[in-house]
C-alpha cells in the first residue's frame, strides 16, 4: 500500500512537442494528441511555459512525441535548456531517451527528471542503471496502456501506445518499482485527449501497488476529474495538456477547485 499519502498534490501541464520546419529552420511546436493521435498545432512551447508558470503549475512534463534520438535532437535539447534557464518549475523531459548517455544529457541540458517508456520496456536494466548512477528521483517510468478486450484487462502499450505488450501494468509498474524507479507516469491512452476523466479504477490499483508517486494522465476534461483522481486514485500528481491548452481553465483555476475540495496542495509559490 502506497504509504505517501500526506504529501501535497501535483498539478502538472504536459507539453507534447513535435520539430516543424520554417523555411530553413526546424522548430520545437506544442501540440495536441487525442488517443495518441490527431495531432493539432498549438504554439510556442516556451511562452506557454512561461504561463502555466504564472498560474502556478507545479512542474512540467516534455515529451517528444517523434521520439527521435536524444543526442540528434538539438532542437529538443536547446528548448531544455531554455526551459530550464527562462522558467523554474521542475522539469520531466522525455521521448527518445534510449541510453544512459541521453539520461546525462538531458540532465546537463537542465531537466530534473528523464522519463522513459519503450526504451525501459525494451531493455529494463535502463532503470537500474540510470537509478544507480543519477538517484531514483531522477528516474520516470512513463507507462501507457490500452484495454484489450481478448484478456478482459488493462494492458501495457509501446512505442506511443501503438504495440501491445502483452504485459499487466500492475505486473509492469511493480517490476519498473523493484528496478529503481522513482515515479511512475501512467497513462490510459484510450482515453488521451478526449476529456472523459481519468481511469480511477487502474490508477487506484496502481497507487495502492507502489510506494513511489504515481501521477496520473489521460481524460481530464473537468477541474472534478482532478479531484477525482486525487481523491478516489490518491495520485500525487495529475498531468494533463489538452485541458489547459483548450478548455477554459487554467493551472490556478484547477488548483483553487482542488483546494476547496479539501484536497492539500501548495496554494502559493
Amino acid at each position: 500500500m502506497n504509504s505517501i499519502v500526506m504529501l501535497k498534490k501535483r498539478i502538472i501541464p504536459k507539453l507534447l512537442i513535435k520539430n516543424q520546419v520554417f523555411g530553413s529552420i526546424s522548430r520545437p511546436v506544442l501540440v495536441t494528441t487525442k488517443n495518441f493521435q490527431s495531432i493539432t498545432d498549438v504554439g510556442d512551447a516556451v511562452s506557454q511555459a512561461k504561463i502555466y508558470e504564472a498560474q502556478l503549475a507545479d512542474e512540467l512534463v516534455v515529451l517528444n512525441i517523434e521520439r527521435t534520438p536524444i543526442q540528434e535532437d538539438s532542437v529538443l535539447l536547446d528548448l531544455i535548456e531554455r526551459l530550464a534557464t527562462e522558467t523554474f518549475m521542475p522539469l520531466a523531459v522525455g521521448g527518445g531517451v534510449k541510453t544512459i548517455d541521453d539520461f546525462a544529457l538531458l540532465l546537463e541540458r537542465g531537466a530534473d527528471k528523464v522519463c522513459i517508456n519503450t526504451a525501459a520496456l525494451e531493455s529494463n536494466l535502463l532503470i537500474s542503471q540510470a537509478a544507480e548512477r543519477f538517484g531514483s528521483q531522477c528516474v520516470v517510468v512513463s507507462v501507457d496502456f490500452r484495454y484489450d478486450e481478448e484478456k478482459q484487462s488493462e494492458i501495457v502499450y509501446s512505442h506511443r501506445a501503438t504495440k501491445n505488450t502483452g504485459l499487466d501494468v500492475v505486473d509492469w509498474v511493480r517490476r519498473a518499482v523493484e528496478l529503481g524507479a522513482g515515479e511512475i507516469l501512467l497513462t490510459d491512452a484510450d482515453r488521451d485527449g478526449t476529456g472523459e476523466g481519468l481511469n480511477l479504477q487502474v490508477g487506484h490499483v496502481v497507487v495502492e501497488s507502489v510506494v513511489v508517486p504515481v501521477i496520473l494522465s489521460g481524460g481530464c476534461g473537468l477541474a472534478k476529474h482532478f479531484i477525482d483522481g486525487f481523491v478516489e486514485a490518491n495520485a500525487e500528481g495529475i498531468a494533463a495538456g489538452t485541458f489547459f491548452c483548450f478548455r477554459d481553465q487554467n493551472p490556478m483555476q484547477t488548483r483553487a477547485h482542488v483546494r476547496s475540495a479539501g484536497v492539500p496542495i501548495r496554494v502559493e509559490m
